[in-house]
This record gives structure tokens, sequence and C-alpha cells, in this order.
């Protein structure tokens, strides 16, 4: 792990061939928290989560330290959110030829708008190449919150980026863990239900499944490493319990 900024604690670590997890641990009431944005390196670089936007110096610090900023290609939002989508329009600027992406829904309600460039917009399924990387898009609506939400699975590393899943409280967590987030996730969902309790969260959780990913890029806390397909399966059978 590589910490970039010594004030905030952001630091960078691979999490993935070629996947980097930048992190920025914060202190909010009751304990602390942090927030993960996820860097693809390839011939177009992939941002996943803009991040909030009061932290965009640190979380470009710590991009700078794995690439130029401004080769970014793609700022990704899986919803919009401030802690997603707050420093979109800063990427934009510092990368000049970048663009955003998200979900069709998330461009027709709120990124067409808010963006300072036409966002490109995904249908479920498509792929978006980056060179030896590829970048599914799921549409997940209400899952676990947002009508515009949705993941994107790397499908050379099997690397599911499944943002607000799994969230774990705490700011002194591993990068990387291959123990259990489902209890300290359910128990941070028990004490703050950020879940919308969508009728079809089971089928949507059943196709992530499906892909069979190896590694989960957690937006919140560690990200995690292992049968990814059972640990989908056992947060299915924890939210329909």
């Amino acid at each position: 792990m590589t910490v970039t900024n010594k004030q905030s604690g952001t630091n960078v670590n691979e999490v993935a061939d070629g996947i980097y997890r930048i992190n920025t641990p914060v202190s909010i009431p009751g304990g602390g928290f942090s927030f993960n944005q996820y860097l693809i390196v390839d011939d177009e670089p992939l941002l996943f989560h803009a991040g909030l936007r009061g932290m965009f110096p640190v979380i470009r610090e710590a991009v700078a330290a794995i690439l130029p900023v401004e080769k970014l290609r793609y700022i990704t939002v899986s919803h919009v959110e401030a802690d997603e989508a707050g420093g979109l329009n800063d990427w934009l600027t510092v990368a000049p030829h970048s663009e955003p992406v998200c979900g069709k829904v998330a461009a027709m309600v709120s990124i067409g708008d808010m963006a300072d460039r036409p966002p490109r917009a995904l249908a479920d399924g498509e792929v978006l190449r980056l060179g030896k990387n590829s970048m599914r898009w799921f549409d997940t609506p209400h899952l676990p919150h947002a009508w515009d939400c949705g993941f994107m699975l790397e499908e050379r590393t099997a690397t599911l980026m499944c943002g607000d899943l799994f969230t774990q409280g705490g700011s002194d967590l591993p990068p990387i863990t291959e123990s259990d987030i489902l209890g300290p996730s359910e128990a941070f969902r028990h004490q703050m239900d950020y879940f919308s309790h969508t009728k079809n969260a089971h089928e949507m959780i059943e196709r992530l499944a499906s892909t069979n990913p190896t590694t989960l890029a957690c937006m919140h806390g560690s990200a995690w490493r292992g049968d990814g397909a059972s640990l989908l399966r056992a947060l299915g059978d924890a939210l329909t319990a």
C-alpha cells in the first residue's frame, strides 16, 4: 500500500492485475468510514467512481501516482450520488479527452444535464473495451438504491465493481481481504439501512453471481478476493431472509 497524501491518509493499492483501489479514510459519528475509487490502467484508462467533489484534490494526487491524469479516458458513475459523481466535472476538466460513462437511465435523468460533456450511455450488458480489459455494464436499478444504479465487471480479471454492495464501516481496513465481509456489511446495513429492498434484488444478485467474480471492488471498506458467486448469493439470501 502506498500513501499518497499523509494529511488525508489517501492511499493506493493494486487489488487485481492493473486495477488500483484508491482509498480515503474519514471520521464519522460513531466510528470511521472510507471512500474508494478504482482505476483500471489500460490503453484507455477508466476510473470507476468520480468521488466526492471535496476529495477531488487528494484523489487526483493518487491517480497521478499511477498515471498522468490527462490520460484518463472514461469516468464512470455507478449512480448519481455525491460520492459517486461529485467530482465528475473536475475530472473532465483535467482529462480533456475523457468522457462520462453511465447507464442509460443515469444519462437520461441526470448526467446528460449535470456533466460538462455528453455521457457515453451503456445499455444493459454492453461491453466497453479499454484495450486488454473489457468492462461489462449491468443495470441494477434500486440495488442497493437509486433507479439509475449499475455495476461493471472487468472480464479479464473477473473483478466486479460492486459499488455500495458489501459496504463496511471502519477507516483502518486492509486494502483487500479474503476474510468475511458479509457479516460486517450486514451489521452496517442493519444499523443504517441504505437498501431499497426492491422485489427484484435476488434476481439481479443471481445475475451478478453467474459471472463468477473473483474480486469484489467495494466502494466502502476492503476489496475482497475469493468465490464471489457464493458471497453474492449469501447476500441475496440475507436480503430475503
